[in-house]
């Protein structure tokens, strides 16, 4: 029990004393009118860049640096769409299929039943009932 209490008090007094620094660090810098208006310069020149940089932002970015997350979500989003489109013309096409496959199988079913009826009826002598009719039973 005393090692965590003894890794909890250095904790906390890490802790502590870099809240200390940090304030000490804020308090040190000299805060004059030209200093703050430099600093807004600075930060326009960060936020803003010039229009021949703006217009070459995504073609001055190499083969091999990381992509921003902007560009990843337009590609996420572009592959979507793509695997979308994709899955709706297969099934587009399986359906298709299935209908042609089901009216083959209807016309081949149609053609044996009328074969079927054809044979019956040319076999047919009358005297006897047909063939439902005529089942022996056991």
């Amino acid at each position: 029990m005393t090692w965590k209490q003894a890794l909890l008090l250095s904790c906390f007094s890490a802790v502590v004393l870099l809240s200390i620094l940090r304030e000490g660090t804020g308090a040190s810098v000299g805060t004059t009118q030209a200093a703050e208006e430099e600093a807004s310069e600075d930060a326009k020149q960060k936020i803003f860049m010039q229009e021949s940089d703006a217009s070459n932002f995504l073609k001055r970015r190499g083969k091999r640096s990381p992509k921003s997350r902007d560009e990843v979500n337009v590609e996420n989003r572009q592959k979507l769409r793509a695997d979308e489109l994709r899955r709706e013309y297969y099934e587009e096409q399986r359906n298709e299929f299935e209908n042609f496959v089901e009216e083959q199988n209807d016309e081949q079913e149609e053609r044996s039943r009328e074969a079927v009826e054809q044979w019956r009826q040319w076999h047919y002598d009358g005297l006897h009932p047909s063939y439902l009719y005529n089942r022996h039973h056991i």
